[in-house]
């Protein structure tokens, strides 16, 4: 059973930057597909990144590329997300997730999910 918690939300102006941990432990991170969902109120959860284990493939919705980076270190069970430039419409509740080896990291495939953290950004 795997357990990933998150760290690292809070409250920032537009503009500012955050960086978002989740630590992974009692699963096979080394072998998993990671990333990071978001759900503001209202609306439906979004995938925002993923990366691969090896980390050579990396994906980003369109609203945070060039914003936000996703990285992984295997060593520590840590996938991060540096979410940089900030903006009203980042504000959401967001979600690290795994996916088994083997399959493309999507809101279908997920296999564990974190508690999330919570992203609020003032205008």
């Amino acid at each position: 059973q795997v357990q990933l918690v998150e760290s690292g939300g809070g409250l920032v102006q537009a503009g500012g930057s955050l960086r978002l941990s989740c630590a992974a432990s009692g699963g096979r991170f080394s072998i998993s597909a990671m990333g990071w969902f978001r759900q503001a109120p209202g609306s439906e959860r979004e995938l925002v990144a993923r990366i691969s284990r090896d980390t050579i493939t990396t994906y980003y919705t369109d609203s945070v590329k060039g914003r936000f980076t996703i990285s992984r270190d295997n060593a520590k069970n840590t996938v991060y997300l540096q979410m940089n430039s900030l903006k009203p419409e980042d504000t959401a509740v967001y979600y690290c997730a795994v996916a088994r080896y083997g399959v493309i990291l999507t809101i279908y495939t997920v296999d564990y999910w974190g508690k999330g953290t919570l992203v609020t950004v003032s205008s």
